[in-house]
């Protein structure tokens, strides 16, 4: 079988590995297809090497087919095909205890903390795999993971029919919680400076500015006779975005904060004050989030054609994912098929 490797800041090899049955509990999958996301981008440039250890497989966006059932497992069969759900949590700590299992204490990612979907042959805990429609693309397929970031996210705003939302950036997680915000019957504004992203949000139905070209906040306020937004989304990970998503909200509106930011950021909490806004944080997501993304997706509900920008073999790894960190393009995949290996 082959891996994608980490094997240090921007060094990933590709490496034949002799497949292992799965284990007890485990379900073997035929990886079809892997998607590259910011957090493995984090990964590549090497900001994560505390949690990702040497000769790494990293990796979670996924499609693929049970190859084989582990011992003890049922209710599967060989060929159906599956994506993950890539959180396996403790059912010890405080969060988990109260509910919160989707961010655990000490949760092992599959794909950072524990070997992920960057291989031809995957072995899983067969409680972390989901069934997809037999009639669903496998190339839309996975796409669900990054789609349930976004159900989760949108949930985590609460948004409703009628409100107005201002999502600030427009990479694949920002244009996918643009898609499920307008699916919900809100209004979205998607802010991002890349004309391509632009392009491609006007595509599928999301009006979206350039910040370059306007005044966002006076633009917003326009649109609202002068309230504002009832939801923003910071997905940019950039300190102006942040600025820009606080400065848009209307009195008691909610800023959800989905990028990840690598270092602290100015914050205007006079405005927060002033307006009673409300910050929450989106981190992760749970099995019910997964669940409502591969109905989205199989439903065509998500426009997964569009969002693919590129299928890479996994020898070309390395391009695909400068490819992604150069931006002007949205979800980039590797193929693991076996015509493609």
């Amino acid at each position: 079988m082959k891996a994608v490797v980490y094997r240090g800041a921007r060094h990933l090899g590709i490496e034949e590995r002799e497949p292992a049955a799965p284990g007890r509990g485990e379900l073997g999958i035929s990886v079809a297809y892997t998607g590259i996301c910011g957090t493995d981008l984090h990964i590549y440039h090497g900001d994560m090497d505390s949690r990702v250890g040497a000769a790494a497989i990293i990796g979670h966006e996924m499609s693929g087919r049970i190859a084989a059932l582990g011992e003890g497992v049922t209710g599967w069969s060989v060929g159906q095909p599956v994506t993950v759900l890539p959180t396996r949590w403790c059912g010890q700590c405080a969060a988990c205890r109260r509910g919160n299992s989707h961010i655990c204490h000490a949760m092992d990612f599959l794909g950072i903390d524990s070997p992920g979907a960057m291989q031809s042959v995957w072995n899983v805990p067969a409680e972390l795999v989901l069934p997809l429609p037999e009639e669903l693309p496998l190339d839309h397929g996975a796409l669900v993971e990054p789609v349930a970031v976004a159900v989760h996210d949108v949930r985590r705003g609460a948004v409703a029919s009628g409100d107005h939302v201002v999502v600030v950036g427009g990479g694949p997680i920002g244009v996918l919680i643009g898609t499920v915000a307008q699916g919900r019957g809100a209004r979205v504004l998607l802010v991002e400076p890349d004309p391509t992203r632009r392009a491609v949000a006007g595509d599928i139905g999301i009006e979206a500015v350039d910040p370059a070209a306007i005044d966002v906040a006076a633009f917003v306020a326009d649109r609202t006779d002068g309230a504002g937004a009832d939801v923003a989304f910071e997905v940019s990970g950039a300190a102006a975005g942040v600025a820009t998503a606080v400065e848009v909200l209307a009195v008691r509106g909610r800023l959800v904060m989905v990028a990840i930011h690598p270092r602290p950021r100015e914050v205007n909490l006079h405005r927060f004050f002033w307006r009673e806004l409300e910050l929450l944080g989106a981190r992760l997501y749970q099995r019910d989030d997964m669940a409502e993304a591969i109905r989205l997706v199989a439903s065509g509900a998500i426009p997964a054609r569009q969002l693919i920008s590129r299928v890479d073999p996994p020898e070309a790894a390395t391009a695909a994912f400068t490819a992604l960190e150069g931006g002007g393009v949205m979800k980039v995949l590797l193929d693991w098929r076996e015509g493609n290996r």
